[in-house]
């Protein structure tokens, strides 16, 4: 029997319109899920493949939908409010001394508790962990190397990894020379190199706000300021306000993600990234970029790094494969513009050189083209989840809550009432399973109370659906107070 009515008055786009729905009511389609094919449903209801792509265009039109270029369309959550942009509300801060150890520690112990659902990490790699392809290039690592696996490496890591790194930067037009490159423990050490290259104890450093936390007790580690700078929630750092700080205030350097901004999921364009830039060395003021998250885009291309634009060199770039392939090998790179001998110093200094076998490891990983498969099942996984999480939340919690559109990551940042404390939610959700990031401990002066941060970067399982709705209905008791 047809699932059409061909006899009936009703468009037969429209009646595509009202089998799609049909699917998602029935559970058969959820947020994330790609739609059948125009020509599968050509087939299926014999029509023609142009009636078809007019409901598609329709429900695209009502938002239900999403096209992706050479992939196919994907069903939006439903209901979901978007974090809109609030640059009216935003009061400009003054520099601070950060403390909010307590808290992060909290956030951190709670990722390793036994029986809980661990939504407050921004760990996307557990959405598709690559450990078996790269426990196997380990093995021939180890069978090629033998006793010089537990050497010490060179000072600024292993050569072939770097010029490999390079020729990556040098595809995107950035001119990077590997042998100013420095490997370092993780993306963190990099940012801690960097800012001890440029900065010392009580200067002013302007982050975004929100930003995440462990750049904000990286910079109290050091005993630096922070001060914050608006960041939309949509394209980033604002670049005129950021030019008022600066002429209101003595800051000695920026740390800024310009791409995939953590929390927010903000994305600068180039554009916006070239301004930004100019302003920055027209005043001789360093940008320190944490760049983890560019290789997690949900736009077509990837985002370049704010180094093109440099003319000063007064610009670091600092990532890591910590996001993207394993977070626990804790290889990250530094690349350090004009200060490329006070960055190796430091290293030095710091912690002497990078773990050999597992820089050995990745560069395998890389030559073999396997990473960059990798990289492709990993955003298309991550969308899926960005969606089926958006739509949890707007299905459990409140409907005034708010949610944030990111252009690329793991996490979704979330908006409660703004009587709603999510620091004393916090304690209540760990004694029901559940951990999330409290919204507070992404600014150094303590704003975003009513935010939280969820992960979608996930094994999806029954426990997630639970969980967050576990989290609704916390958030649902302490609004209606």
């Amino acid at each position: 029997m047809r699932l059409l009515d061909k006899s009936s008055s009703e468009f037969l786009y429209q009646q595509v319109i009202d089998f799609i729905d049909r699917q998602v009511e029935s559970g058969a389609l959820r947020a994330g899920d790609k739609l059948p094919s125009l020509r599968k449903l050509s087939r299926q209801f014999d029509i023609s493949v142009p009636t078809v792509k007019q409901a598609y265009i329709e429900l695209e039109r009502q938002g239900c939908i999403s096209a992706r270029p050479q992939s196919g369309y994907y069903l939006k959550a439903k209901q979901a409010r978007t974090l809109l942009p609030m640059r009216a509300k935003w009061a400009c801060c003054q520099p601070v001394e950060v403390s909010c150890r307590s808290l992060i520690e909290q956030v951190y112990d709670a990722v390793h508790l036994p029986d809980t659902v661990a939504l407050g990490i921004s760990n996307p790699v557990n959405a598709h962990p690559p450990d078996k392809a790269l426990a196997r290039l380990m093995r021939s690592v180890l069978s090629r190397v033998a006793e010089k696996a537990v050497s010490y490496g060179p000072i600024n890591g292993d050569a072939k990894l770097r010029l490999t790194l390079a020729l990556r930067y040098q595809e995107l037009g950035v001119d990077v020379n590997h042998q100013d490159m420095v490997i370092t423990s993780g993306a963190q050490e990099a940012l801690s190199i960097a800012l001890q290259c440029v900065a010392k104890r009580g200067d002013i450093i302007a982050v975004e706000s929100p930003c995440f936390f462990g750049l904000i007790e990286l910079i109290e580690s050091l005993g630096m300021k922070a001060l914050e700078v608006y960041t939309c929630t949509e394209e980033g750092v604002c670049v005129n306000e950021l030019a008022k700080v600066l002429d209101q205030h003595k800051v000695t350097a920026c740390l800024f993600s310009t791409a995939i901004n953590n929390p927010l999921g903000s994305l600068m364009t180039n554009e916006q990234r070239q301004a930004l830039v100019k302003l920055l060395e027209s005043r001789d003021i360093p940008l320190i970029e944490d760049d983890v998250y560019s290789d997690i885009y949900f736009t077509e291309t990837r985002p370049v790094p704010a180094q093109l634009y440099s003319e000063k060199g007064l610009v670091m770039t600092c990532s890591s494969f910590s996001k993207t392939a394993a977070p626990g090998y804790r290889i990250g790179w530094l690349i350090p513009g004009k200060f490329e001998e006070t960055a190796k110093r430091i290293k030095r200094a710091q912690s002497c050189s990078t773990a050999m076998l597992q820089q050995w490891t990745l560069t395998d990983y890389l030559l073999s083209g396997e990473y960059d498969r990798h990289l492709q099942v990993l955003r298309k996984t991550l969308r899926y989840n960005l969606e089926r999480m958006r739509e949890l939340v707007a299905e459990h919690f409140p409907h005034e809550v708010c949610i944030s559109k990111p252009q690329g990551g793991s996490v979704l940042w979330i908006r409660c009432r703004s009587h709603v404390n999510t620091s004393k939610i916090f304690s209540k959700a760990i004694e029901q399973g559940v951990s999330f990031a409290p919204g507070e401990i992404f600014s150094p002066s303590g704003q975003y109370k009513n935010y939280m941060r969820l992960s979608f970067g996930i094994k999806w399982s029954e426990k997630i659906d639970h969980a967050v709705a576990t989290l609704g209905s916390l958030v649902s008791e302490y609004s209606k107070k």
